[in-house]
């Protein structure tokens, strides 16, 4: 008989990895980690693996945990583990996918890369990502490999409507995203905004109209991530001044380094601001009233499935 999978996770998401363990009926593995005065990071397996079918959580949000992530992953190849699925939540360098000046180093490609080279379990490896920024990257990734990217639309479709009631706009901070929130408007039976932009110079862009009449209407802007915020603020801006009764941000991946989401929520332009439990720092700002949704479900149902 087949034991229940054992789930492991990279510092910074073991809250993460508990709730998709209860999805999954997973037992949580055990790993003694240690820093050495030098910065060496020292990681030790403490749970039996043998062919066992294990699962790790981690982002790739900056280089400490990418290679954190590929340490463990490739440990766990090595010791026997039966399948091998990488939860990536989120995959940092996402925006990196193409080379648009010479010499440029496309990191996202990189980055796929190394975690191709992870050994091969027996039953192979599996990479579930979600709601990448660039959806050509599960193709980046090499050999025995198999990626997937997942969709948070389950998740957020119904928030979407709770926000905005029957007067729901949803929108876009830009044409880039006008093809997804089109998507998501068509599945809401409601009306999609988009900003019209002019661009006045190489660094400089003006918003020149927006796509539908806003007022009187309960506004959600939606980004698949928010990073500093300046976009958005922007459209939020414009979306106001089109006469927008109250406007609300949601996106996937809440990254928000610094003070980008104080920033935000202190605008005076939104009501409120949404991101799911993909990066670490939604957690880390909850407390400060970031509406935060579980996207676990998700990857426990495409990993039950097989995906």
């Amino acid at each position: 008989m087949l034991e229940s999978p054992i789930l492991f996770s990279i510092p910074g998401y073991e809250a993460f990895a508990a709730q998709l363990a209860v999805r999954l009926g997973a037992e949580l593995g055990q790993v003694t980690r240690q820093t050495f005065p030098d910065g060496e990071l020292y990681q030790r397996i403490d749970s039996r693996l043998a062919q066992r079918d294990a699962v790790v959580v981690g982002g790739t949000h900056d280089d400490a945990s990418t290679l954190t992530l590929f340490d463990v992953c490739c440990a766990l190849a090595k010791y026997g583990v039966r399948r091998l699925d990488l939860v990536v939540p989120y995959f940092g360098y996402s925006t990196m996918e193409r080379m648009t000046c010479p010499g440029e180093v496309v990191t996202a490609k990189t980055r796929t890369r190394l975690l191709s080279a992870i050994p091969a379990a027996p039953f192979g490896n599996r990479i579930w990502c979600i709601d990448l920024h660039s959806e050509g990257l599960p193709h980046y990734f090499e050999g025995h490999a198999v990626s997937r990217n997942l969709t948070a639309k389950n998740v957020l479709l119904p928030h979407f409507a709770t926000l905005g009631g029957p007067d729901l706009v949803l929108a876009s901070t830009d044409a880039g995203r006008a093809k997804w929130v089109q998507g998501l408007a068509q599945e809401l039976h409601c009306q999609a905004a988009i900003i019209i932009k002019r661009r006045m110079s190489g660094t400089d862009t003006q918003i020149t109209s927006v796509s539908c009449d806003v007022a009187g209407k309960n506004v959600v802007i939606y980004d698949d991530m928010i990073r500093t915020g300046g976009s958005l603020l922007a459209a939020a801006t414009a979306y106001r001044e089109a006469g927008a009764k109250q406007i609300d941000v949601v996106a996937t991946h809440g990254v928000f380094p610094g003070q980008s989401y104080e920033r935000l929520r202190d605008s005076g332009l939104v009501r409120s601001v949404t991101c799911t439990n993909s990066h670490p720092r939604a957690a880390a700002l909850a407390p400060l009233g970031l509406q935060v949704l579980d996207v676990s479900g998700v990857f426990a149902d495409a990993i039950a499935d097989g995906g």
